[in-house]
């Protein structure tokens, strides 16, 4: 039951306990138990809302593979954070130390921020974007059987 909890709220994390009582055909209190347990447990961390960036004009995405000097780590990631358009770094394995989410209103401002942000960043060695063309996405299913 958890699982599904999980999943319809994952949906539409402002639907209402009775709502998605309802939807999962279970009593209205033992949901409302289950969502409290599961946020003492760090299973919900937190509800939000999901922003349509294109509507604000951020209508180019791009996700940026960077080497780095990993001496100056740390330094380089507070360097990237406080680029505007910066949304998420993320450590990886594979061919680049660091893969960097950005938003930008064009091309122009994104190729600007490459360029003129971060490739002036002390301790970066190299960098490859990737523009997203398409996005398809789904939300993730918390049901792995019954």
């Amino acid at each position: 039951m958890d699982l599904k909890i999980l999943s319809e709220l994952s949906s539409d994390a402002s639907i209402s306990v009775p709502k998605l009582s309802e939807k999962i055909n279970t009593n209205s209190s033992v949901v409302y138990s289950r969502i409290k347990r599961l946020i003492r447990q760090k299973l919900i961390q937190r509800y939000t809302i999901e922003v349509n960036d294109k509507e604000l004009g951020y209508t180019v995405k791009s996700v940026t593979g960077i080497n780095m000097d990993s001496k100056k780590r740390d330094q380089i990631i507070d360097s990237l954070f406080e680029i505007d358009g910066v949304r998420e770094i993320s450590e990886v394995t594979g061919r680049f130390d660091i893969m960097v989410t950005m938003y930008a209103k064009s091309l122009n401002e994104m190729h600007k921020v490459v360029s003129e942000k971060i490739g002036k960043i002390d301790g970066i060695i190299g960098s490859e974007s990737f523009i997203e063309m398409k996005r398809r996405a789904k939300p993730m299913p918390y049901i792995f059987g019954e």
